[in-house]
């Protein structure tokens, strides 16, 4: 009886094969599969014989999961939605697609999810296109050298950790260092240097999310930033499809020529939520827990973000990851992958972010394999050696906490590094123009700032940027544009700056205001 019924089933099976051959692809969608079981994000479903890996099905109730597992006897869903509404027995139907998303210019300035769903209570996107979440990476062949600098605003990195347009330059660092602050800061830079951005958040608080939406506004970032949310209220499936999503939409602006600055906070929340999804369909479990393919997730989808060749339109997708550490501890699983994946990474301290160094940025851990290359040439001839003389100022530091009498020179030196090290202090939402950059690094490594008490030094700052922007525009302009200072620049800037200071040391003395 067993064989008659088996013989059947697969007659059945192969007429079913036959008329999907000879009639249109629709009516794949036709099939019914059965909700067996709904776990935490996940539902398993027999009765889907041709289903496709990534396939979109839509169960009982308009709830969306997307196929994971194809398993012999059943398939494994994640879902894209609440399940609270679904139960075992819920009929499940294909929809033939994979996992799309909008494109277009429509996006600019809204809140939505992965799925391109409004957030912002702005109405639909209405977008004429709509793409593919998972798309390969660019070929070789396609690809252009990253030649042109991606300007922070933020003196540590521009200057030590350049970045260049169609970089991936990974952030990592302990809970509550200021990670996401360095990414905000970077999307405010952005205003005016046609630069598209989209801001990917993974897991994060609604509310946190939304304090970052309303400070992007405040300073006019939202007209070119898209933000696309997967709350940590979210199903884990969601906020795994999320960056995949995210860089679909990034991409139609780089094939469209353009530069776009895309960043994924964070790929931890979105590497454990994997790990979730992988442990309750019966993934084998590798090394702390995570599935064998952890780092292949990352990998294709950081391998999306580069330089397009001049021939395709030369657009550049920047990645800026972010990534927590926990007790420092960058050599663990997702932090080696991600360091060996990306371009360089900028590694925040707590210990800098305790003694109020923010940001707290540690030089000598973090690193730039491309930016230098796209360095604009003003720096390399002012922060050349301000990298090393910094760092070696750090270790004197530190040694010289051991000793009572110190030579001159030592004294010298640790009085100009603890000068270096607060310059390089900025408070956020504050980016600064190169060539006020340039200034101030300028007088700083000149020794013009060594007789300023280290209260004051923001105070020159201020009055260095100020008269530099009014007496020198031209050579402003030239920086800007690339051009390399010469011995007159750097005469001109130094002039300016210390005509400034000395004016200030004056007023100071005589009462007056700086």
């Amino acid at each position: 009886m067993d064989n008659l019924l088996q013989t059947i089933f697969n007659e059945t099976l192969s007429l079913y094969d036959r008329v999907l051959s000879t009639h249109p692809p629709d009516l794949r969608s036709q099939e019914i599969g059965i909700v067996q079981s709904i776990g935490q994000g996940i539902a398993k479903v027999t009765g889907l014989p041709h289903v496709e890996s990534e396939e979109i099905v839509r169960f009982a109730g308009g709830t969306l999961g997307m196929v994971f597992n194809l398993d012999p006897e059943e398939v494994g869903i994640i879902l894209l939605d609440a399940s609270d509404r679904l139960r075992a027995g819920f009929e499940v139907r294909r929809t033939g697609k994979v996992l799309e998303v909008p494109v277009g210019d429509t996006i600019l300035g809204r809140v939505i999810d992965p799925l391109g769903r409004p957030l912002d209570g702005k109405g639909a996107i209405r977008t004429s296109q709509r793409r593919p979440a998972e798309r390969n990476a660019p070929a070789i062949m396609d690809r252009a050298p990253v030649n042109v600098p991606l300007q922070t605003g933020i003196k540590a990195i521009d200057a030590l950790i350049p970045i260049g347009r169609g970089q991936r330059e990974l952030i990592l660092g302990d809970r509550q260092t200021g990670k996401s602050a360095l990414a905000i800061d970077t999307i405010v830079n952005q205003k005016d240097k046609n630069v598209l951005c989209i801001y990917c958040a993974i897991g994060q608080r609604s509310t946190a999310v939304a304090k970052l939406i309303a400070d992007l506004e405040e300073y006019g970032a939202m007209d070119y930033t898209t933000v696309v949310m997967a709350g940590g209220e979210e199903p884990p499936g969601l906020q795994f499809v999320a960056p995949y999503a995210a860089t679909t939409m990034a991409e139609y602006f780089m094939e469209q020529g353009r530069d776009v600055l895309i960043i994924y906070d964070d790929l931890t929340t979105h590497a454990r939520a994997y790990r979730e999804l992988s442990l309750l369909l019966r993934r084998p479990p590798g090394r702390e827990a995570f599935p064998g393919d952890i780092f292949y997730i990352h990998s294709r989808l950081l391998e999306r973000s580069t330089h397009l060749h001049p021939d395709l339109g030369g657009g550049s997708l920047t990645a800026l990851p972010i990534l927590e550490t926990e007790a420092q501890n960058m050599a663990a699983y997702i932090p080696t992958n991600l360091i060996s994946i990306t371009d360089g990474q900028i590694y925040l301290s707590p210990g800098l972010f305790q003694k109020g160094v923010l940001p707290a940025i540690d030089v000598g851990k973090s690193v730039s394999r491309v930016g230098g290359k796209t360095q604009l040439p003003a720096y390399r001839s002012v922060a050349g050696a301000l990298r090393l003389s910094y760092s070696q100022f750090e270790e004197l530091e530190a040694f010289s906490r051991f000793g009572t009498r110190l030579e001159e020179s030592t004294r010298l030196a640790l009085e100009r590094g603890r000068r270096v090290r607060e310059v390089l202090k900025q408070p956020q939402y504050k980016p600064m123009p190169v060539a006020t950059q340039i200034a101030i690094l300028l007088a700083v490594t000149e020794g013009l700032l060594d007789a300023i008490p280290i209260g004051q030094i923001g105070a020159c700052e201020t009055a260095i940027a100020q008269v530099v922007a009014a007496q020198l525009p031209d050579l402003c302009d030239r920086i800007e544009r690339g051009e390399a200072l010469s011995a007159s620049d750097r005469a001109s800037l130094l002039r300016v700056a210390r005509d400034r200071l000395s004016n200030s040391n004056n007023n100071s003395e005589t009462g007056g205001t700086p």
